[in-house]
């Protein structure tokens, strides 16, 4: 009876993941298949079951792709730009002149450079630029991150057996596929948010990046292009065959700091150890049956990924763990940083006001509630609450770690908000080290005197909600006295509230 009842147990597990959509990834320069971003700004996406997939597919192609609106399974395919038609946003956003020249950002500053013969890329067989071009960004190949699923403009040679690999600091992502002649790249601009580019990487012709738009903004865009969303970096996915295509119908979910993590990294490879920590990575099926039988099919606590691919093309032979948690985050605070500038920009423009300022300003009640929203929806991913946490401790192998928390300022006492815990949680001390980031420094005078103020609220106490119970008063007042010492802006706050 007991063999029984755990077979039971078992084959109803599988039912249950088998239901839920989950994860084969999109991460800013794959602009391929996308969903749309959830309506409910304060809360993230709906990680909630989605009906049982729908009959399978031939595993050679891929499923009609209808990228999800969270709690929307099988939602209308995204919109497809016009090319040749304005952009949306300059209508939607006038005050962002987002087709104008991007100026502030890691890849424009390295084209100026390239451009006055301060810096050149070499070419080298097998790559192209792709290492020359990763020490000029300053990206370290340890946060090699390797995903399977056939996104990005480059999809024909993406596979299990031949993965596109990404690239970050924390700021700029560098995809790169074995065998086709360009690099994709997304960057945070601190005047316009998250822009893209492509750099010909099939001959040593000399380097130069291209401004990409429509190309990428039906799927880096919240609301899929159709109209009133905003660029975004993507993190999100579905089941995926060995081929890359999709195994179902339903589209995908969104993958934030709140999604749990046996939901995460379906289409990802994942290497490092998690204990007994489960999650959807390393699963190489040809169809849909076979994920009747997934908890067979689990592959964790990889040191490497040398026994699934030929792993020698690529820098390493890693997929670290804890990049991707890193990814994970950063990406999803990004995003919301984008949403609070463009809609607190617009808005002070239409009350006739400097979009860049708004000190002081009193917006009408609804358009104030609105941005009021995403901003407490920003607060609250800095400071992770509704983050489950790690059930087991997490290791990564490939160095990231060590290159990841060197980075970045310290206080007087050495501590920096780049300390990982890796334990039960990501970081020693919950707060962004993104609030360092110049997208942050470059929102309008009217969020950041909000968002310093509630940040303050917060951290000592005088915000009494019972959401930030989970802030301990040590990590409260370990995170204000690292912010005293390293962020000026919070210090003044701090000394004004």
């Amino acid at each position: 009876m007991q063999s029984t009842s755990s077979s039971v147990r078992g084959r109803r597990r599988a039912t249950v993941l088998l239901l839920l959509l989950t994860l084969a990834a999109w991460i800013v320069i794959s602009d391929g298949q996308a969903a749309a971003q959830d309506a409910d700004q304060q809360v993230g996406p709906t990680h909630a079951p989605l009906p049982p997939p729908a009959a399978p597919v031939n595993p050679t192609a891929p499923a009609e792709q209808s990228p999800a609106v969270p709690g929307e399974p099988g939602a209308p395919a995204f919109a497809q730009p016009n090319a040749s038609a304005p952009l949306r946003y300059d209508t939607e956003y006038p005050p962002m002149h987002y087709e104008g020249l991007a100026q502030s950002n890691r890849i424009a500053r390295l084209q100026v450079r390239l451009d006055r013969g301060e810096v050149k890329l070499d070419f080298e067989s097998g790559h192209g630029y792709l290492r020359s071009l990763l020490k000029a960004l300053d990206i370290d190949p340890s946060s090699q991150v390797l995903v399977y699923s056939k996104t990005s403009l480059q999809t024909g040679e993406i596979q299990a057996a031949s993965p596109r690999a990404l690239y970050f600091n924390e700021d700029t992502y560098v995809g790169w596929v074995q065998g086709t002649q360009q690099i994709e790249l997304g960057t945070m601009d601190s005047t316009l948010d998250q822009v893209f580019y492509t750099l010909k990487n099939g001959s040593p012709a000399g380097a130069h990046f291209k401004r990409e738009t429509t190309n990428c903004l039906g799927c880096h865009d919240s609301l899929s292009y159709s109209g009133g969303g905003v660029p975004r970096f993507l993190l999100m996915s579905t089941y995926v065959d060995t081929h890359g295509n999709a195994l179902t119908h339903e589209g995908s979910i969104l993958v934030t700091d709140r999604t749990e993590f046996q939901y995460r990294w379906g289409g990802w490879y994942v290497t490092g150890h998690q204990g007994s920590e489960i999650h959807l990575g390393n699963l190489l099926v040809h169809n849909v049956q076979e994920l009747t039988h997934l908890d067979g099919l689990r592959r964790g606590n990889l040191d490497n990924l040398d026994a699934l691919f030929d792993t020698k093309p690529y820098l390493t032979d890693k997929s670290d763990i804890v990049a991707l948690q890193v990814l994970l985050h950063q990406s999803t605070v990004q995003n919301r940083i984008t949403e609070v500038n463009w809609d607190t920009r617009t808005a002070l423009a239409k009350a006739g006001k400097d979009p860049a300022d708004g000190h002081g300003v009193t917006l009408p009640a609804q358009m104030r509630k609105q941005i009021q929203d995403e901003m407490d929806a920003l607060v609250d991913e800095m400071l992770f609450v509704g983050d489950p946490g790690y059930k087991s401790p997490l290791a990564g192998n490939s160095g990231f770690d060590k290159w990841f928390q060197a980075r970045g300022p310290r206080d007087r006492r050495g501590r920096s908000l780049r300390e990982l815990d890796l334990t039960t949680r990501l970081f020693k001390y919950p707060c962004s080290f993104l609030i360092y980031s110049e997208a942050f420094d470059a929102l309008p005078v009217y969020a950041r005197d909000y968002l310093y103020a509630r940040l303050v609220k917060i951290l000592t106490g005088k915000e009494l909600s019972s959401q930030y119970a989970v802030l301990s008063a040590a990590d409260r007042k370990a995170v204000v006295e690292i912010l005293k010492d390293t962020k000026p802006q919070f210090a003044a706050a701090l000394k004004g509230g």
